[in-house]
């Protein structure tokens, strides 16, 4: 029985994951590329941004598990064999995090507190006017399992909530939209927009000149979906010309942020790092180290994506 798992995971960190899978099951052996040994009996392997091509010298891989809830940065420069289930992490603190985040935005947002820090460094005295939730509409693109946990904490707070996803859905509390008809709707009515899509050869760059042209004028942008869904000159442009108010940036092109880029000064634009959410390994390590035990038992993986779909 192949007990072994290879993580590829390079300028990871990965003590914290070999501790958290090896406290799930003693037995098991984790080797890291480039290190790793025999590949040819490796069947298992645990990812973050992979490097190009490096999936083909496993001759019997069966199994390729993201370490986070994307799955972008496994096809980004690899074709992936059609035989091989590809994995996701999926956890109620992943979302729970991530709705809690995208909330504490959507309330500084109405209430200027962004507009308040600055004034402060100024010293100036000078009170603003400020929306309520119950009068703010917020519209989440992609309105998945983390899109609705983020939609339900909204309305939960008084907001009022709209959904959009490429197929069908209902929830009992939230209008939703779905296909690219009913798209231009669901934009038209939002004050604030929130990116919750999967990264797919489709939602590329999605966010970008037609798109922002489509909103209700001074919407607010919340992006913490990937880096790759923004046209970053195009949410420039949306600034200069008032169709955005503002954005709040969690995910870019190119991480760490270049020191030169035009986001960091921009006096409408919030960044943070990356952290709307993190994965913890002895969170998750159980329903990777459960995986390992169905592909050993002959079973379909959990939490296993649509490689047509990208998610």
């Amino acid at each position: 029985m192949n007990n072994k798992i290879v993580i590829i995971a390079p300028d990871r960190s990965l003590d914290q994951w070999v501790q958290a899978l090896k406290d799930e099951n003693k037995n098991l052996t984790i080797e890291i590329y480039p290190d790793d040994t025999q590949r040819e009996e490796t069947e298992f392997i645990l990812t973050w941004r992979p490097p190009a091509g490096v999936f083909d010298q496993y001759p019997n891989l069966k199994v390729i598990a993201s370490m986070g809830a994307g799955v972008h940065h496994i096809f980004a420069q690899n074709t992936i064999k059609k035989h091989i289930q590809v994995t996701k992490i999926e956890h109620p603190r992943l979302a729970t995090d991530l709705s809690q985040f995208v909330l504490s935005i959507c309330l500084m947002h109405i209430r200027d507190l962004y507009a308040y820090f600055k004034l402060q460094q100024k010293k100036k005295w000078k009170p603003i006017a400020y929306k309520r939730p119950n009068d703010t509409v917020v519209g989440i693109l992609g309105f998945g399992q983390i899109g609705q946990s983020v939609g339900e904490l909204l309305i939960k707070n008084n907001f009022q909530v709209l959904g959009y996803s490429s197929s069908s859905k209902t929830h009992e509390n939230i209008t939703t939209y779905h296909s690219e008809q009913q798209l231009p709707q669901f934009l038209q009515s939002c004050d604030i927009l929130v990116c919750l899509l999967p990264l797919t050869s489709k939602t590329r760059g999605i966010l970008n000149k037609t798109l922002f042209d489509q909103l209700k004028p001074g919407c607010y942008l919340i992006n913490v979906g990937r880096g790759a869904h923004l046209e970053e000159d195009d949410l420039l442009e949306a600034l200069q010309n008032g169709q955005l108010s503002g954005a709040s940036l969690d995910v870019f092109t190119e991480e760490p942020l270049p020191q030169d880029h035009a986001f960091w000064d921009h006096k409408r634009i919030q960044i943070t790092p990356h952290m709307a959410s993190a994965t913890d390994p002895f969170v998750v390590s159980e329903q990777i180290i459960a995986n390992l035990e169905r592909l050993q038992q002959g079973k379909a993986m959990k939490n296993r994506i649509d490689q047509k779909r990208e998610y």
